[in-house]
C-alpha cells in the first residue's frame, strides 16, 4: 500500500490529510494504460509517467512500455506527427514552439524533424501571413515602430522563425505604403 501525504495551508494553520492509494497490479495497470493510450496518442514519456503513477516498479514499467510499443498502442513517430499537425492547425503554433514542446515530451530529434516535414510549407507561410495581418490590423492606432515590434513579438511567441516574420512584416509595410 502506498501512502500519500497532502498538506493544505489555511490562513497559517496547516491541515494534513492522509489518503491511501492502492498500488495497482501489473494486469490492472495494463488494462488502464491500454485505455489511456487508445483514447489519444501519447508520448513514451507520458505513458511512463502514468505507469509510475500507478505505483509500478521500474522493471514492470519497462515491460509494459515494451508491450505497448509491440501492440502499437505507443508510436512516437505517429504521436509527433499528430501533435505537430494539431498544434499548427488548431493553435497556429510555429515550428520553433512545436519543436520545443516535443523536446519537453522526450520525443527524438529524428521524429521531430519528420513531424515538422509533415507541415506543408505553403500552409505554414499562409498561416504566418494571416496571423501577421490580423495583428497588424488590431494595432492600427499604434506608432509605426511599436506596431512592428508588437507584431514581431507576437509571432515569435507563437513560435515562428525570425526570418519568416521579417518577410511577413515587410509585405505588410509594402501594403501600407501602396
Amino acid at each position: 500500500m502506498v501512502y500519500k501525504w497532502a498538506s493544505n495551508n489555511y490562513a497559517g494553520n496547516t491541515k494534513i490529510s492522509r489518503t491511501m492509494q492502492q498500488r495497482l497490479t501489473k494486469e490492472q495497470a495494463w488494462q488502464k494504460i491500454k485505455h489511456y493510450c487508445a483514447y489519444q496518442e501519447r508520448s513514451h514519456y507520458e505513458a511512463k509517467q502514468k505507469l509510475y503513477g500507478f505505483g509500478l516498479y521500474k522493471n514492470e514499467v519497462e515491460e509494459l512500455l515494451t508491450k505497448l510499443i509491440e501492440e502499437d498502442y505507443l508510436n512516437e513517430e505517429r504521436y509527433a506527427e499528430q501533435f505537430a499537425g494539431g498544434k499548427f492547425r488548431m493553435k497556429h503554433w510555429g515550428k520553433v514552439k512545436i519543436t520545443y514542446e516535443l523536446k519537453q515530451k522526450g520525443v527524438s530529434s529524428y521524429n521531430i524533424r519528420r513531424a515538422l516535414q509533415s507541415i506543408a510549407h505553403a500552409d505554414y507561410v499562409a498561416t504566418l501571413q494571416k496571423l501577421a495581418e490580423a495583428k497588424w490590423k488590431q494595432l492600427q492606432g499604434e506608432q509605426y515602430i511599436a506596431r512592428q515590434a508588437k507584431v514581431n513579438s507576437y509571432l515569435l511567441q507563437k513560435g515562428f522563425e525570425q526570418a519568416l516574420i521579417q518577410k511577413a512584416i515587410q509585405q505588410l509595410k509594402g501594403k501600407d505604403a501602396a
